[in-house]
């Protein structure tokens, strides 16, 4: 059970019509063009794919849009998490293990689970997948933190835990985990603008949201990073700063569907309970989009 999750992956928006029904012809779009940006694999119905406002047979629709316009040439990772593990568990047994190499798989929200709730969660979830899984910590959604203790003894524990997306914000939790990690076990970053500083403390890589409009100028600086070539990452790093600051300012993804609808991409629809950023954050990022 490998998959390299080096570089740069994506976190695909769903894109919507105004009737607020999923725009299958925006998501070919979509994925042709973070493809056709180099990016180096794709991540399906993750909490940027809106996947919780999806119905199952949404889901499904968006997974065959996805892996029909990928066509192989790309790897796919299905998000697929949640708060209940017995019946996250039965989702894993339908996983169809040809389109996707990995899972995604975001620490239980809300319940706020102790240390041995974390451990047994994935514990059960390792038991029942198909297909190698990859933790995500993020919580700021999420509302408590997976500490570094416990991604690092899941690691150690079990061969298919292969990667966590960490999306802490803490540099000096993500580097705790890079300095006891498995050899074999890979960092990736959750944060945009932590990018450059998390692949310099030992990250492989990062799951990115602003890499939907600008796939081939954040893969490459992803891939200046992982070179070393650290004065030529920090020329397109600030580039994008601000625009990344502004993305999140309102709400993921409401400020990257406004971005992409900028570039004629997908329009900026977004589901309840979300809605589109303020007026303010919205004008922001066009200025910005402007002067790129």
């Amino acid at each position: 059970m490998t998959f390299n999750a080096s570089g740069t992956g994506v976190a695909l928006v769903t894109p919507f019509t105004k009737q607020f029904n999923v725009d299958h012809d925006a998501l070919k779009k979509l994925c042709t063009h973070v493809i056709n940006g180099k990016v180096d694999y794709l991540v399906v119905l993750g909490t940027t794919g809106e996947s919780v406002t999806l119905s199952e047979t949404e889901k499904q629709e968006v997974i065959e849009t996805v892996y029909s316009t990928a066509k192989q040439k790309i790897p796919l990772v299905l998000g697929l998490g949640g708060n209940n593990t017995h019946q996250l568990c039965n989702s894993f047994k339908t996983i169809d293990k040809k389109k996707f190499s990995a899972v995604l798989s975001v620490a239980p929200y809300y319940n706020k689970p102790n240390a041995s709730g974390y451990y047994q969660h994935y514990k059960s979830i390792v038991h029942t997948s198909p297909l190698p899984i990859i933790l995500y910590n993020v919580p700021g959604r999420t509302g408590s933190n997976m500490s570094a203790e416990i991604q690092l003894k899941l690691a150690h524990d079990f061969k298919s835990v292969i990667a966590t997306k960490e999306a802490s914000g803490n540099l000096e939790q993500m580097m705790h985990i890079f300095k006891h990690k498995p050899k074999s076990f890979q960092l990736i970053c959750g944060d945009d603008n932590l990018t450059l500083p998390a692949i310099a403390a030992g990250a492989s890589g990062v799951i990115s949201v602003v890499a939907n409009a600008f796939p081939a100028e954040f893969s490459a600086m992803v891939a200046y990073c992982r070179n070393a070539q650290f004065e030529l990452a920090r020329n397109i790093h600030y580039k994008f700063f601000h625009l990344i600051q502004y993305l999140f300012a309102d709400g993921n993804p409401g400020g990257i569907k406004v971005t992409l609808q900028e570039l004629g991409i997908c329009k900026s629809v977004v589901r309840l309970p979300l809605a589109p950023p303020h007026n303010g954050v919205q004008k922001s990022i066009r200025s910005v989009l402007k002067s790129l």
